[in-house]
């Protein structure tokens, strides 16, 4: 049994440290989502695959905990933590600014420790070359940032006419918007990893095109899948993309 500084847990509660685990899915949200993005994937995969989706600060049962708004912090911060759960083969998935830190934390776990995922999964996430200048979210008031998550038709409509759920989500999603706000990409070395990408038939967000540039940052096997839906096709594909996923992940 693997023995962890018990600080890791809270960014990756739902790790068993089952002897019989065979690989380790870390999943990433998008902006706004927390764990509970990914509360029905366990019953979907066998015993022998651990779904551990991360717990940010700031966010959900760590509200009380300052956020990080800068990406590089942000990622250095993960590596650290979840260091210690890579004792068994991972993979990593990630939806949208998720993708983005998927992404990142595989470069860097490459370059500072010689290790990579078994496969990297992207979904709703354009090319980190082709990031889009997009409108600065953050520091928007109140009311033009709701306006904008209409827009993006992520969040049910009665949630966005709740004054009190919003009160309470605002500080996390501008949290999460600055973090996408300040990422910057570099370009490497692709990585050795298979890497599969999923998106939106109708997503306004990230096109086809965008999608399909993630085959420069792989040398190893490359898949593209669109689904029907928006930016947010994850919820109701959710079983389709599951089902992708275990075929590619050879498990």
């Amino acid at each position: 049994m693997l023995f962890c500084n018990p600080d890791s847990s809270i960014w990756f509660p739902t790790v068993r440290y089952s002897p019989s685990t065979r690989l380790r899915l870390f999943c990433f949200p998008y902006a706004g989502g927390g764990i509970s993005v990914f509360r029905t994937w366990e019953k979907y995969f066998p015993e022998s695959v651990e779904v551990c989706p991360i717990q940010l600060p700031g966010r959900s049962a760590r509200f009380r905990e300052p956020p990080i708004v800068q990406f590089s912090s942000l990622i250095k911060a993960i590596i650290k933590k979840i260091r210690p759960f890579l004792d068994k083969p991972f993979a990593f998935f990630g939806h949208s600014l998720g993708g983005l830190i998927a992404y990142e934390i595989s470069h860097q776990l490459r370059s500072n420790y010689s290790i990579e995922p078994t496969h990297l999964i992207i979904s709703g996430c354009a090319s980190p070359c082709c990031k889009a200048k997009r409108k600065v979210l953050s520091n928007l008031p109140g009311q033009e940032l709701i306006s904008e998550l209409w827009k993006l038709n992520g969040t049910p409509d009665e949630l966005l006419d709740s004054e009190e759920f919003m009160a309470l989500s605002l500080p996390s999603l501008r949290a999460d918007f600055a973090l996408y706000e300040s990422y910057q990409y570099s370009s490497r070395v692709p990585l050795e990893c298979p890497l599969t990408v999923f998106g939106g038939m109708e997503d306004r967000e990230v096109d086809w095109r965008q999608l399909e540039l993630w085959k420069n940052e792989t040398e190893g096997m490359f898949s593209l899948y669109q689904l029907p839906g928006d930016h947010f096709f994850l919820h109701k594909e959710e079983i389709t993309v599951l089902r992708f996923i275990l075929r590619n992940l050879d498990i």
